[in-house]
Formats: structure tokens, C-alpha cells, sequence
């Protein structure tokens, strides 16, 4: 059954100069004369592998402009696909125009800390992703130093499967499997280290790499936003600035995660979408 329920996939908007190429969970794609991909993020928010029927306001543009900020803070360590953000109207804020790359087919995680799938698998053999890990850890543990743990790339609707590095190796290739391991931890402890300074713990996050034209490892897709990172408040213990919120309040609902998911109440909407600022915020030091 497919991740967005029994209606499909949402149709996309018509953008002038460009032809539609795909819409994912919370991204659309388009295309120019040129070969250019306009990628544009969506209000749409995922959970447990499906599309949620409830948009959360100024999401997308959150995710935009909270991805560039990271893209530039971190392209001493890997350049990024990123071209411009000169595009149409029509999508401003939530939108870039990027170089086409060749994605890896896996996801390049780097955990810092011991929760969500990491935390299941620890409490079953104690390792992640192969990886064995000292005996006493609880959700939200340190790990002794971060951890690489990638894992496969799921079609919508289907679970995205932790895989250790031998299989990671598998399927990219060893040397470009140990390429994907080197740049996701020194990209996770450089982002680490800033959110830290302000009063953010990075617990986890997830990169997407691909080679451009030249053969080159590019940082593609989003870079450390509220959707593809856990963003813990240092103060606050339990307190967190991603979209765990909606995970938990989706968990506590008593929906069994096979069937189309619920709307969202106001309330959760209106917080939700709070806590995608706060993290813009407190990251960037401006209000979006």
C-alpha cells in the first residue's frame, strides 16, 4: 500500500519553465531545458514511512532555508548540488534550483546519541547497524564516539531497513562506502559542535550523497533540518525541536501504522509547526 494512502500521491503544482519529474514524501522535482532540477519542499510532513493528510504551515520553506544555511556553513568539508536560489515565484522560499546528481542508494546516518531505530536494535543483541556498543546504554545515551549507520533507501510506503557497513559496501562499493562513512561523521561532528554552541544536542541525522558530472561526492537533498535530524533542547531535558513530536503523538493516538494515518488535531499542527521555528531560530539566530 503506498505511503500516502488510498488517494496516491498529492498532484503537483504546475511551475512556468519547468516540467514535472517526481513527487516524493515531502519534496516535489522539476525540470528545465537545461537539465536543472528545481527542487521545491512541500508543507506535506511523514511518519512511519507514510504521508501524513495534514500540511504543517511554512514547513517547506523552514526546511529550505534551514538546509542552505547548513550547505554553506558546511561546503569546506563536500560541495553541495545546490545552483541557486533565484527560482520562480511561485515556489520562493521553499525552493532551490540544483545540479542533477547519481544518488547512492543508501541513507548515510551518523548517530551520536542511542534512540528511535538505534535503540531498538541496541536492546536486541547490543550493536547498531553491526556495530557493538558497550553494555547499560537507555534511550538518549551518549555513544562513546558517533557511529556510521547507514541504511537502504525505501520506495514510499515501504520501511527504510538499518544496514551495517558490509552491506552499505554492497551496494555503493567499498571505496565509495567508506567515502559516504568519512564525510557523514566529519559532517556530523562539525554540525555537532555548532548546534551545541547554541544549546542544541544533535542527536542523530540523516545525509544523502550523489556524484555530479565530474564523478565528484556531492551533499544533496536537505542537510540537518527538524526532518532528517533530532534535534534535542540542551536545557530541556526531553524537550526537542523535530518532528519526534508528531511520531509521539501519532504513537499515543492508537493508529496501528498500516492504515492511512489521521488528520492532525489544530493543536498538534499549531505546535508542531512552533517547534520547525524554534529549531530555524535557535540555529540560525534569526525568525524565519
Amino acid at each position: 500500500m503506498s505511503g500516502f494512502g488510498l488517494a496516491g500521491p498529492p498532484p503537483a503544482a504546475q511551475v512556468p519553465g519547468w516540467a514535472h519529474l517526481r513527487t516524493g514524501k515531502v519534496r516535489d522535482l522539476y525540470t528545465n531545458e537545461s537539465g536543472e532540477i528545481l527542487l521545491v519542499a512541500s508543507d506535506r510532513i511523514s511518519a512511519f514511512d507514510w504521508v501524513l493528510p495534514t500540511t504543517i504551515p511554512d514547513k517547506g520553506a523552514i526546511l529550505t532555508q534551514l538546509s542552505l544555511f547548513w550547505f554553506e556553513l558546511l561546503e569546506d568539508i563536500i560541495g553541495n548540488h545546490i545552483i541557486s536560489d533565484d527560482v520562480p515565484v511561485a515556489v520562493s522560499d521553499r525552493a532551490v534550483i540544483v545540479k542533477p546528481l547519481k544518488m547512492f542508494e543508501i541513507e548515510c546516518v551518523a548517530r551520536g546519541y542511542l534512540t528511535g531505530s538505534g535503540l531498538k536494535e541496541y536492546q536486541a543483541d547490543k550493536k547498531v547497524c553491526g556495530i557493538q556498543l558497550p553494555d547499560g546504554l537507555v534511550d538518549g545515551s551518549q555513544l562513546p564516539t558517533p557511529i556510521f549507520t547507514p541504511a537502504t533507501k525505501a520506495a514510499i510506503g515501504d520501511h527504510d531497513i538499518n544496514i551495517d557497513f558490509n552491506s552499505a559496501a554492497a551496494i555503493v562499493g567499498k571505496d565509495h562506502a567508506e567515502s559516504l562513512r568519512e564525510y557523514t561523521l566529519k559532517l556530523y561532528a562539525t554540525a555537532a559542535e555548532f548546534a551545541s554552541s547554541r544549546g542544541i544536542i544533535l542527536a542523530d541525522t540523516k545525509f544523502e550523497f550523489g556524484l555530479d558530472d565530474s564523478g565528484e561526492i556531492t551533499l544533496g537533498d536537505e542537510a540537518l533540518t527538524p526532518d532528517s535530524s533530532r534535534f534535542w533542547d540542551a536545557t530541556n531535558p526531553g524537550a526537542s525541536f523535530d518532528k519526534q513530536f508528531v511520531r509521539d503523538y501519532l504513537t499515543s493516538s492508537g493508529w496501528d501504522k498500516k492504515s492511512p494515518p489521521p488528520e492532525l488535531p489544530a493543536e498538534i499542527i499549531e505546535k508542531t509547526a512552533q517547534r520547525y521555528h524554534q529549531a530555524y531560530y535557535t540555529i540560525t539566530g534569526s525568525k524565519f
